[in-house]
């Protein structure tokens, strides 16, 4: 799949946000990248940031926060157009649910593997 494809499910994924939480996802930029760290290379999805539930009144004039779709590692684990649209859509969801500040305990007890 291209970039400009993947790119396109991201953005789709990003579409589903229920507009009461896309009214309060604040200061934070989407990108896609085709490889995660080298030191974890099965990294579907990473955010950089301060979540919402840790910023106080000293937040301001600060870089926008970070979610990374990493594109490689994704397409490489499904096996078909379909398994990689869910994919996407799962990332997407569980690096806005850390924007949020919900970890990956609670992501998981939700059924975000």
């Amino acid at each position: 799949m291209s970039a400009a494809d993947f790119e396109g499910l991201v953005a789709q994924a990003l579409d589903l946000i229920p507009a009461e939480l896309a009214a309060v996802f604040d200061n934070v930029v989407v990108v896609v990248a085709d490889d995660p760290p080298a030191d974890d290379p099965q990294l579907l999805g990473l955010y950089t940031g301060i979540p919402l539930t840790e910023r106080d009144s000293s937040y301001a004039g600060v870089l926008p926060d970070q979610i990374t779709i990493f594109r490689l590692p994704t397409l490489e684990m499904c096996d078909s157009i379909e398994e990689v649209i869910d994919e996407v859509r799962i990332t997407v969801v569980h690096e806005i649910a850390h924007h949020f500040g919900i970890d990956d305990e609670r992501l998981h007890e939700l059924g975000y593997e």
